[in-house]
């Protein structure tokens, strides 16, 4: 089990939910296609049409950015802790 972590602006693509089990292990882009599985409009926030990471989205795998790691290649085990960030523009 994983749990993916979600920030309040994007809860409602999530049924209003700030924790995510997810069964799949073994890389982050397995764990995002569970995501898009069951909730697919979250995934469309997080994934681009190509299936890559929007350029505007932080995923980090137990604290890391999957950016410095092997980005969906990263590897994520049982327990692990994802937690998706968008980021945040303002002036």
């Amino acid at each position: 089990m994983v749990i993916v972590l979600l920030p309040g602006v994007l809860r409602g693509e999530a049924e209003g939910r700030s924790r995510l089990e997810v069964a799949a292990t073994g890389t982050l882009g397995s764990v995002l296609d569970e995501v898009g599985q069951r909730w697919p409009r979250l995934a469309r926030r997080i994934r681009d049409e190509q299936g890559e990471l929007r350029r505007y989205v932080n995923v980090y795998v137990d604290g890391e950015d999957c950016r410095q790691l092997a980005g969906l290649a990263t590897p994520v085990g049982a327990g692990a802790q994802v937690q998706v960030l968008p980021s945040i523009a303002g002036g």
